[in-house]
């Protein structure tokens, strides 16, 4: 059983920083492209970043140049790294894997970004 767990969200003021770890068990991570997701409330959730087993990236374009994905295969995790962080950054942040044909995702880590 493919299992996500997100950690690190929390209360930031506006210009701060977080960082975003996702923890996966029950696959072999190092074979899984992972994604960061995110949901406002009253909006869709949508993508903010990819990466790739090999560690190829791509990017929001609201994201773009503040926000960085990575990878430790060796700890499972996957990151997320927040800098410049804006009040339209508030939402709570999912990580997701697919495996086969199933989309397997985290409960969520809730980001607050004050003004």
């Amino acid at each position: 059983q493919v299992q996500l767990v997100e950690s690190g969200g929390g209360l930031v003021q506006a210009g701060g920083s977080l960082r975003l770890s996702c923890l996966a068990s029950g696959t072999i991570f190092r074979f899984n492209a992972m994604d960061w997701y995110r949901q406002a409330p009253g909006k869709q959730r949508e993508l903010v970043a990819h990466i790739t087993s090999g560690g190829n990236t791509n990017y929001a374009d609201s994201v773009k140049g503040r926000f960085t994905i990575s990878r430790d295969n060796a700890k499972n995790t996957v990151y997320l790294q927040m800098n410049s962080l804006k009040p339209e950054d508030t939402a709570v942040y999912y990580c997701k894997t697919v495996v086969g044909p199933y989309n397997y995702w985290g409960q969520g880590t809730q980001v607050t970004v004050s003004s």
